[in-house]
């Protein structure tokens, strides 16, 4: 890969000459150094990953300190490296006089050319681009090699080296094996994780469970036995360097690919989670971010930079002038608008892209100009396109333009009475200059402040307290870029503590909540860098208010007493539980009170005070009673445990609880909802309480004796994380517990028995043609097969039939569910000669998704799960397809119409050829034409719009490497069995437009659907903005409110706009402006 990389002779010594070191000097003189006072490195074609590790190593000052500390009389002298009887070691002397050029000599430059001659690179090597990690890996195991009899022998063993361990833990005798790794860099995954500390906790926290098929044989138990398999850190280097795996490989597309994904590091981290000794001290586990390596690019190209710490202020640092830039540029543009109106081309200032812009404008009889013909325009004007003049400072064009419908009504916009809107000239709002970019992105944080009451602030200088808490609340915007200092500023005097929140109220009982003072150092630290986002809470408080019985200081930490007025819960009296009616809620209303509670309070306490107040001891005397929370949707959640206090149970004081009927249940008993054989958010749930001992097949008894069903065919399934049904009970002796059952959980009665252990219960569906549906016997009508019969596949006239279930065994093969499905009752008067005749598909959503390939394949490997859906499709001849073969539906287009002839299924191998040439060049081959007289087009049926295949190839230069040819089952076109292809005949058909009539009705019902659905958002923001367009167009709050819990919709929607509406609000009110732009 680097050719002969640190290949030399004996113990890392050299004899010959690598290279003349000549190579790419420039006979002028190089330019000095900027105002950094820092020596770039010369990019030799592909050499950036190589200048980005030399300068990170450079920059690190024992590595760079270690290596000066090697004289003459342990590497040589590069002046003997030519001499047979010298030995020089080669590569450290070309890094200390590499090192000693970035450092010492006045150039804006330096080469490594010396340095690669030394590697043994040749232009191969200099201008093809390899991956960092590898170098790293090379470069360290080359210097070893090099410094081996020096006392720099163990330079990179001291700085870099580490080790963990491998442990395997048996369950039966306790038995642990180990073993150890050294390591250089840790790897760590990128796919799946939000960052590095997930990714840590996965490869040092979790554990790998050996169990099932997969044993593992304990060298004491002499046997198969379930084990567990973990990593632990047994030795820290000083420096440790993380590589990040964002190159994969696809194998199902069989191409490589990079991942692009957001990943988040820490400025500091303390590893002792993932050590094998916890009693480290944090000097030894913490490190701080000192240099990232970025690659931007793809899997087969781009380019490496580095930013790095310098922790030895090497260099000369001075703050940007752009700012200053910019106003200077502000200003002289304000100052030529007032003086002219229109001016010549030579007279426009380029360099500003709002001037030149304007000037565009003006010129157009319209005063408007498509966004997409925007570019063009000012091409024309300045000479350079956007991408390579503004798009680095400014972004995007039509980011930086954020251009309007300026047709559309103010109400279509989502604008009332009473909205804020501002100005944007794209920096400044009401004057105020507003910072863009994504490090300025707005973070809205709720801000709470003593209340007048808590204060005793009787001339009116606090703030009024509306829920009696002793605090009130306001939501504020600052930029994510802002320091914590600038948010001080804006809130309050410099004097004063600005708190976040560590337990919030109830944790600990009482109301109390925990607020650490955030130190001096912070001040400087911007909002993203201390990780606050939105909805963060934040106090402030003023150093005389800690006098107050509220506030008490220890150390960083200020505690928040709740006042006595707050140790409240509400308990509301529902007669039925979940009625929720309007015309009953004053009634409800009624029955509603306040009881006073604390975090130690028993829920039974809370119970008998609730019906005390309420007055309803004689009428629910001998009925049972439970104390219930509700959720956001109305649904009551399952009763509390009285036995708990108030703390314990996870209530939160100043929080509502529902008095309805029914038992409580005690410490050893569950409450669990389950329905009965449909969709959980179709069904009606019922409600049980069952001992927790219960076998899963007695619970399964007892629900069935509630729901009044008879029959031993039935088995219990869990819901999954969508509400949809999810994955049965297999075991019915376990008990609930043993079954992971938990208070609260939601199980579904299934129809059916439970299939053995290691068998797959799967619903079969028949694929039938219109011409053959009167062949196939009509089932009795279950309600299953009368909620699916009549399932029209799209554009063939075909249904798909329910015909039976089939329970097999996951270990067997494709050929035997086709023997097993042809004993169907459907099946058996259908004429199929033997399993060869039939094709099975694979039903996602209702919908054929693919066909399962290899008749001897195994179930498992095929990846059937239980509960799968499948389609069996009667065929006219045996088929038997390839791993590569894709089964398309081609349909020719009749010349003249919008229409096409009846579709056919096309077999086309796709690994001979399975680029857009290859398709074309076997259709042609069908149809008895050449490639250039045919047009194809790939059909999307949920868009109604069909997506052109062009047989056009790119011309490449012939100094530049071929383009490796697209496959048509990778992006954009994804093909896949049963997909349809539509065929135009250019010799007869000059019509190249695909639409037909049924696509048009499609797309128009496309978008009635999404004007449907802006009519939702706008509703959305009216109603939780209060506004009065829900009065003008006749709706009512209540109203509105249920339509938009059937929508599903929230007000995260609108929270970006109204944070940086809050944000700009702000502003404006610190620099003493009016506090609502305009």
């Amino acid at each position: 890969m680097f050719g002969d990389l640190f290949e030399e002779d004996g113990d890392g010594f050299s004899s010959s000459t690598p290279g003349t070191g000549v190579k790419g000097r420039e006979c002028e003189p190089p330019p000095p150094r900027g105002k950094v006072k820092l020596c770039g490195i010369k990019n030799q074609g592909g050499t950036c990953y190589l200048n980005s590790l030399i300068q990170t190593l450079l920059f690190t000052p024992e590595f760079r300190e270690e290596l000066f500390r090697l004289g003459p009389d342990e590497l040589g002298c590069l002046a003997d490296k030519d001499k047979p009887e010298a030995k020089a070691r080669v590569i450290p002397l070309e890094l200390q006089r590499l090192f000693s050029h970035l450092l010492l000599v006045d150039e804006q430059t330096a080469s490594t050319t010396d340095l690669t001659d030394s590697f043994g690179w040749t232009n191969n090597e200099e201008m093809g681009q390899q991956d960092v990690q590898e170098l790293n890996r090379i470069l360290f195991s080359a210097l070893e090699s090099s410094l081996v009899g020096t006392s720099g022998s163990s330079l990179i063993h001291r700085l870099y080296h580490g080790t963990l361990v491998n442990q395997i833990t048996c369950k039966e005798c306790g038995n642990i094996s180990e073993r150890q790794e050294d390591f250089l860099d840790l790897t760590v995954s990128v796919r799946g994780v939000s960052g590095l500390e997930e990714a840590l906790w996965n490869m040092f926290v979790e554990e790998e469970m050996f169990e099932g098929n997969n044993l593992y044989r304990c060298s004491r138990c002499y046997q198969l036995v379930r084990a567990a398999k973990s990593a632990k850190l047994r030795k820290l280097p000083p420096f440790l360097t993380i590589s990040l795996l964002r190159f994969n490989f696809d194998f199902a597309k069989c191409e490589r690919y990079k991942e692009t994904g957001r990943y988040v590091f820490p400025l500091t981290f303390n590893l002792r989670p993932f050590c094998e000794q916890n009693n480290w001290p944090d000097s030894e586990s913490s490190y701080e971010l000192f240099s990232v390596i970025i690659h931007k690019g793809g899997c087969y190209g781009g380019h490496y930079h580095v930013y790095i710490k310098d922790i030895d202020q090497l260099g000369h640092w001075e703050a940007p002038e752009e700012e200053v830039k910019v106003k200077a540029k502000t200003q002289r543009q304000e100052d030529k608008v007032g003086e002219k109106k229109k001016e010549s081309e030579n007279s426009v200032d380029t360099e500003d892209p709002l001037s030149v812009l304007t000037v565009i404008l003006a010129q157009e009889e319209s005063k408007c100009v498509l966004v997409d013909q925007l570019g063009q325009k000012l091409m024309n004007k300045t000479g350079m396109p956007w991408s390579k003049k503004y798009k680095k400072q400014y972004g995007t064009i039509s980011k930086a333009n954020n251009v309007s419908n300026d047709q559309i009504s103010l109400y279509s916009a989502g604008v009332s009475n009473g909205s804020d809107l501002f100005v944007w000239n794209g920096r400044k709002v009401s004057g105020v200059a507003v910072k863009t970019g994504m490090e300025w992105e707005p973070v809205l944080l709720t801000v709470l402040r003593p209340s007048v009451e808590e204060l005793g602030c009787g001339d009116g200088s606090g703030v009024e307290d509306t829920d009696g808490s002793g605090l009130v609340c306001s939501m504020k915007g600052f930029a994510g870029g802002a320091t914590l200092g600038t948010v001080l500023e804006a809130l309050g005097p410099q004097e004063a503590f600005l708190c976040q929140e560590q337990s919030r109220p109830g944790a600990n009982g009482g109301g109390a909540s925990g607020w650490r003072v955030f130190p001096p150092r912070d001040m400087l630290r911007t909002l993203r860098e201390l990780s606050l986002k939105d909805g963060d809470a934040l106090l402030l408080l003023q150093p005389e208010e800690l006098d107050s019985s509220i506030f008490s200081l220890s150390g960083d930490m200020v505690t928040v007493t709740t006042p006595s007025d707050c140790r409240w819960l509400q308990v509301e009296f529902c007669p039925q539980s979940g009625m929720k009616e309007e015309e009953e809620e004053e009634e409800q209303g009624k029955k509603r009170s306040k009881v006073s509670a604390s975090g130690n309070m028993l829920l039974a306490e809370v119970k008998e005070k609730a019906l005390e107040e309420l007055r309803l001891q004689d009428e629910l005397s001998g009925v049972e009673c439970c104390l219930r929370q509700m959720d956001r949707t109305g649904k009551h959640l399952p009763p509390v445990h009285e036995h708990l206090s108030v703390r314990d149970a996870g209530i939160r004081l100043m929080t509502s609880l529902y008095l309805c009927p029914g038992p409580v249940p005690t410490a050893t008993q569950l409450f669990l909802y389950f329905i009965v054989g449909v969709v959980p958010s179709v069904g009606q749930e019922l409600e049980i309480i069952v001992e927790e001992s219960l076998t899963v097949k007695e619970c399964l008894t007892e629900m069935l004796q509630m729901a009044k069903l008879d029959g031993e065919s039935w088995h219990l399934r869990r819901v999954d994380w969508c509400e949809e049904i999810g994955e049965p009970l297999m075991d019915e002796n376990a008990s609930l517990k043993e079954a992971k059952v938990n208070h609260g959980d939601t199980l579904v009665l299934v129809e059916g028995r439970l299939p053995p252990k290691g068998y797959l219960k799967l619903s079969v569906k028949m694929y039938i043609d219109a011409i053959d549906s009167s062949s196939v016997p009509e089932l009795n009508h279950t309600e299953e097969s009368l909620s699916i019969e009549g399932l029209i596949t799209e554009g063939s006239g075909s249904e798909m039939r329910f015909i039976g279930h089939v329970e097999i065994s996951e270990e067997a093969s494709l050929d035997d569910l086709k023997t097993q499905m042809m004993t169907l009752p459907a099946l058996q008067d259908v004429c199929v000669p033997s399993p060869a005749f039939l094709r099975v598909w694979l039903l996602e959503d209702k919908k054929l998704s693919r066909i399962l390939r290899g008749n001897q394949q195994t179930l498992r490997k095929l990846k059937l799960g239980n509960g799968a859906e499948v389609c069996v499709q009667r065929l006219m001849n045996e088929e038997d397809l390839g791993l590569k073969d894709l089964l398309l539906r081609v349909q020719m287009g009749v010349p003249g119409e919008k229409a096409y002839y009846p579709s056919e299924e096309f077999l086309w191998d796709a690994g001979r050829d399975g680029t857009p040439r290859g398709l074309y060049a076997t259709l042609a081959s069908r149809y008895g034409l050449t490639p250039d007289n045919l047009l194809l087009a790939k059909h999307l049926p949920d868009k109604h719009t069909w997506m052109p295949i062009c047989n056009w190839t790119q011309q490449v230069s012939k100094r530049k490497k071929k383009r490796k040819a697209e496959s048509l089952q990778a992006a954009p076109f994804y093909l896949k069995d049963g997909d349809i292809i539509g065929v135009k005949n250019l010799l007869v058909d000059n019509n190249k437009e695909f639409t037909i009539l049924e696509d048009e009705i499609g797309q128009q019902r496309l978008r009635e659907e999404a004007a449907n659905h802006n009519t939702r958002c706008i509703l959305l923001f009216c109603f939780y903005c209060h506004s009065p367009i829900l009065q003008d167009i006749g709706l009512s709050p209540a109203s509105c409110q249920r339509e938009l819990e059937k929508w599903s919709l929230t007000r995260a929607v609108y929270q970006k706009q109204e944070c940086f509406l809050t944000m700009v609000r702000d502003i404006c009110e610190a620099q003493g402006r009016p506090g609502s732009p305009m």
